[in-house]
């Protein structure tokens, strides 16, 4: 057996019978060294260098978690609630409550593909937009692991199809450029087209789980929603500040490239400006820190996680592997390509990081095969973003957490991940392997 199938299978394991999720990867990391041949200092040496790696997200997402808890206190996000809120009218029945649902949902839809592609701040919007709406989220009784799953699929399929900011990077940076380097004759204008029906498959899965699987409401308890009203009325001066707070984090996030110093500067804004008089700075920071302490150390144990795996080796030969599997079955090789880049992906948590160790391997043994380069560009892709939603250490699936899990009723694994890999790697595992056989 693997080192790397049974790592990512015992973190799974892991994760479903409740052990925290930051336990599970230092677990499966450890295992993992000692069955890829490193021996138990070689092991946490690679699993101590790795840890770095995750340090600059997990800072970032405390300030972030600071900085929403600030905007809650500011009273706007009071106000959106009640806005919103009273707009459903005096009966919760109405036809309203639908539009305003469907409303809320594609808000949040289009934040995250704007977060991929148009303002490239990645899942930075989570922790400042979602907390704030846990309490309208509520009144509409809306199931949370559908929002998950809408801003997931915003996350994803975007840079799976769009060559613009993230998916720039994703489709000609990377995807494309390691499909160059190791003999495929690919232009950047074929990306996109290849990769069409692996997105379609994203789509299948997202209107599986709003019309079908998380359409039936949902109770959750308000009096644990962060958002909670302010200690005094609602002032214009706090909402103009909260206002310009939020456009300066963005602004200097993307002058800067850093989540950290934009939402310094945002909370900063707060601090200096007496917007929050009534709250403590050191009270608002440390709740802040604690909401999101735990996806900054699962992100912290994934890079180390991942680190150990690479340093194995294990991965190219769990790839090399497959050629001696498959035989003459075309069929069955791009099955397989495709579920181990699943497991790749489970483990790493970035489709990212995965396309440079995969396509190494991937391109000669699809050519071998005789597949087209279509075939080719939709095996690499789908085989790297399999895993990416629905990985426990994934930011696809820390981000909605982090949000959505501002109150303590949305649980990591059962609310993002598992609904994530339902209706998202599933889907792509197919609709993938279609496209490897039609293309």
């Amino acid at each position: 057996m693997n080192a790397v199938v049974i790592a990512v299978c015992l973190m799974l394991a892991l994760s479903l019978a409740r052990v925290n999720v930051v336990i599970a990867l230092t677990i499966s990391a450890l295992v993992a060294g000692l069955m890829g041949g490193l021996d138990i200092h070689q092991t946490i040496e690679a699993f101590n260098t790795g840890l770095g790696g995750g340090a600059q997200i997990a800072l970032s997402y405390a300030l972030l978690g600071a900085f929403a808890v600030a905007l809650s206190h500011s009273g706007l996000t009071t106000l959106i609630s009640t806005t919103v809120i009273k707009a459903l009218g005096k009966d919760p029945n109405s036809q309203n409550l639908k539009w305003v649902r469907s409303l809320l949902l594609l808000s949040l839809l289009a934040m995250a593909i704007s977060s991929q592609n148009i303002l490239p701040i990645h899942i930075a919007f989570i922790p400042i937009l979602v907390p704030p709406l846990l309490h309208l989220m509520s009144k509409l009784k809306l199931d949370r692991r559908l929002v998950a799953c809408v801003i997931t699929f915003g996350l994803v399929t975007t840079y799976m199809v769009l060559p613009v900011g993230f998916g720039g990077i994703f489709l000609n940076d990377i995807l494309l450029a390691n499909l160059q380097s190791n003999g495929l004759q690919a232009q950047s204008g074929d990306i996109p087209k290849a990769m069409l029906i692996p997105a379609a498959g994203m789509l299948a899965g997202l209107l599986t789980a709003v019309f079908i699987s998380y359409r039936k409401p949902r109770e959750y308890r308000e009096e644990q929603i962060l958002a909670a009203e302010p200690e005094t009325g609602l002032s214009k001066r706090n909402i103009i500040i909260a206002v310009l707070s939020i456009l300066a984090t963005l602004l200097v996030q993307l002058q800067t490239d850093s989540m950290i110093f934009g939402a310094l500067v945002g909370f900063m804004i707060f601090s200096f400006s007496g917007a929050l008089k009534h709250v403590a700075d050191e009270d608002i920071f440390n709740q802040g820190v604690r909401m999101m302490a735990n996806i900054g150390f699962i992100m912290i144990a994934a890079a180390g996680f991942a680190a150990v795996v690479k340093q194995t080796g294990e991965v190219l030969t769990l790839v090399s592997a497959i050629g001696e599997l498959i035989g003459d079955n075309k069929g069955l090789g791009a099955l397989l390509m495709l579920v181990v880049g699943l497991l790749i992906t489970m483990g790493i948590g970035s489709s990212f990081s995965t396309i440079p160790i995969i396509a190494t391997i991937y391109v000669p043994l699809a050519l071998n095969f005789g597949f087209s380069v279509p075939a080719v560009i939709a095996l690499v892709g789908t085989a790297a973003a399999l895993g990416d939603a629905g990985s426990p250490a994934s930011d696809s699936t820390l981000g909605p957490t982090a949000g959505l899990n501002a109150d303590g009723q949305h649980d990591h694994i059962r609310d993002s991940v598992i609904p994530t890999f339902i209706h998202y790697n599933i889907p792509l595992l197919i609709f993938g392997w279609i496209a490897a056989m039609v293309l």
